[in-house]
C-alpha cells in the first residue's frame, strides 16, 4: 500500500504540472499512469531506431510560468523553432491560419464575392442580436461566417474529419474548438471599422506564435525530463499501473486500485477520461450518472509514422490537408528532430479514426501513401518503414446536446470533496498543452489551498 498528500491520476502533461505544482506546494505526490513512459498525448514513442511523436507537440512561451518551469528541466536539450504552419486547399499552399491575401488570392472572385457578402450579411444580423441563436455547429458557423463561406470551407472539411455533419454537433464545438481564420478576422476588423460587424471578444483572433522549443528526440524530452525532475523531488512515479478500481464513501475518494497497488492519500486529481473514471468508481456510480457517461465521446485518432528515404519532404513543420484521407502531416526533422539513418526523414501522417476501422488497424497505407505522392511529398517506394500510433481519446466529441450529459457527470463526481477531474480527458474540453499543464495546476491548488 503506497499514500501520500496528492495522488494524480495519468502522467501525460496535465498530470505531471499538477504534481510539479503539488511538490512546489510541500505535498507529498504520487503519480500512477497506465503507460510505461509519460506524456500522454504529447508523449514520443520509440520505434525502430526513431522517435515519433502522437501528432504536433511543441511547447510555447506564452506561459511565462510554465514556460520556465520547463526550460529550465529541458537544459540543453531545448531547441528554438520559428513557426512554419501551412494549409493544402484546392490544389495551393497556404499559410496556417489563413491570411487575408490568402483569400484574395485564393479563391474565384465570383466565390470571393460571395463569401464577403454573406459574412457581412451575418456580421449585420450579430449586432442586433444579443446571443447566438444556433444550437448546433452549423448554424453558429453560419451565424459567424455566413452560408457561403460555411458551405465553402467548413462543411465537408469538419464533415469528414469528425465522421459527424456540424447539424450533429453542438454549437459549443465551434467556442471551444473550431480555429478562427486569421483571413477572416482580417476582413472582420474591416467590417467592424465600418460598424457592421460588433466589436468581438479577442478570443476570437486566430493565435499565431513565432517560436516554437522542441528537442532532438522530439515531443518526448519534456515529458521524460519533467518526470526525472519529480522523482528527484521525491515524487512516487508509479508507470505501467492500470487503475482497475477507484474506492469511496458519500463524499470522498478513499483509495485507488491498480493491477498490483493500493494508493491512498487525502487528495486525488484525476486526468483519466471522464467515462473511464465513472465507471472504475466502487461503488458503482448511479445508473442516470453511468448512462450519462456513456454518452461522452471521444474522437480516435491513429498516426501512420513514416521513415522515408528522402533527407526531406516539406518546407514547413506541419502542414493541414482539406481533400486527402489525412488531416495533418508533421515532419519533425524540420524541428530540429535527429533521423537515423542519415538522408532520410520521417513523416507524422494524422487521421481520425473509429477504433477498429481500416485506418486504426493500419489498411489504409496504401491510400495515404497515394496521397503524399498526389501531394508531392514522397512516392510509395520511398517508404523505408511504418508504425501506427494509436490514441483512443484523442479528441473530446461534443455531440449535439452534450452539455446536460456532461453536466450531469459533473454534479455527480463534485460531490466527492478530495477529487478533481481536469485536463482534455478529465474535463471533456479542449485544452492545448499548456492550457492543460494549467488545468492541472489550477486543480492541485484548488484541493491543497481550500
Amino acid at each position: 500500500m503506497s499514500s501520500a498528500d496528492v495522488t494524480i491520476l495519468g502522467g501525460g502533461v496535465c498530470g505531471l504540472y499538477a504534481a510539479h505544482t503539488a511538490c512546489r506546494l510541500g505535498a507529498h505526490v504520487q503519480l500512477v499512469e497506465k503507460g510505461k513512459s509519460l506524456g500522454g498525448l504529447a508523449a514520443g514513442h520509440r520505434l525502430g531506431e526513431n522517435w515519433y511523436d502522437l501528432g504536433v507537440h511543441m511547447l510555447h512561451a506564452f506561459d511565462a510560468e510554465i514556460f520556465q518551469d520547463c526550460a529550465e528541466v529541458m537544459g540543453e536539450e531545448r531547441i528554438e523553432v520559428p513557426l512554419k504552419s501551412h494549409i493544402q486547399w484546392q490544389g495551393k499552399t497556404y499559410h496556417y491560419p489563413l491570411r487575408g491575401r490568402d483569400i484574395l488570392s485564393g479563391i474565384a472572385p465570383l466565390t470571393l464575392a460571395r463569401c464577403l457578402l454573406g459574412l457581412g450579411i451575418a456580421e449585420l444580423r450579430s449586432r442586433f442580436s444579443a446571443k447566438p441563436h444556433g444550437t448546433d455547429a452549423e448554424s453558429a458557423l453560419i451565424e459567424l461566417y455566413g452560408v457561403p463561406l460555411y458551405e465553402f470551407f467548413f462543411e465537408d472539411f469538419t464533415h469528414r474529419y469528425w465522421g459527424r455533419h456540424p447539424r450533429s454537433l453542438d454549437a459549443e464545438f465551434i467556442r471551444r474548438k473550431m480555429p478562427r481564420l486569421s483571413a477572416v478576422d482580417v476582413l472582420k476588423n474591416g467590417l467592424e471599422k465600418l460598424g457592421i460587424a460588433k466589436p468581438r471578444d479577442a478570443r476570437e483572433g486566430a493565435m499565431r506564435f513565432e517560436t516554437l522549443h522542441y528537442s532532438r528526440t522530439g515531443a518526448e524530452a519534456m515529458p521524460r525530463l519533467l518526470g526525472e525532475s519529480l522523482q528527484s523531488a521525491g515524487v512516487t512515479m508509479l508507470t505501467g499501473e492500470t487503475i482497475i478500481e477507484i474506492h469511496h464513501d458519500e463524499n470522498s475518494i478513499t483509495e485507488v486500485v491498480t493491477g498490483n497497488k493500493i494508493l491512498t492519500g487525502t487528495d486525488f486529481v484525476s486526468t483519466l477520461p471522464l467515462p473511464d473514471l465513472v465507471h472504475c468508481l466502487h461503488p458503482a456510480a448511479p445508473p442516470d450518472v453511468l448512462d450519462a457517461a456513456n454518452q461522452l465521446r471521444f474522437k480516435p485518432l491513429t498516426i501512420y509514422a513514416l521513415l522515408i528515404r528522402k533527407d526531406r519532404c516539406m518546407d514547413a513543420l506541419y502542414t493541414y490537408y482539406r481533400d486527402q484521407v489525412f488531416h495533418r502531416v508533421g515532419e519533425p526533422k524540420n524541428a530540429g528532430l535527429e533521423v537515423t539513418p542519415a538522408g532520410h526523414t520521417t513523416l507524422i501522417v494524422e487521421t481520425t479514426c473509429e477504433i477498429g476501422d481500416r485506418y486504426w488497424q493500419g489498411d489504409a497505407l496504401d491510400e495515404i501513401l497515394t496521397g503524399l505522392s498526389l501531394e508531392g511529398l514522397c512516392e510509395p517506394d520511398d517508404l523505408v518503414e511504418h508504425h501506427l500510433i494509436h490514441s483512443a481519446h484523442a479528441y473530446p466529441i461534443f455531440a449535439h446536446g452534450f452539455q446536460k450529459h456532461l453536466a450531469c457527470v459533473t454534479d455527480y463526481l463534485s460531490c466527492f470533496k478530495n477529487l478533481r477531474t481536469t485536463g482534455r480527458q478529465g474535463a471533456f474540453t479542449y485544452p492545448n498543452m499548456h492550457s492543460a499543464m494549467r488545468m492541472g495546476a489550477e486543480a492541485v491548488k484548488s484541493l491543497l489551498q481550500s
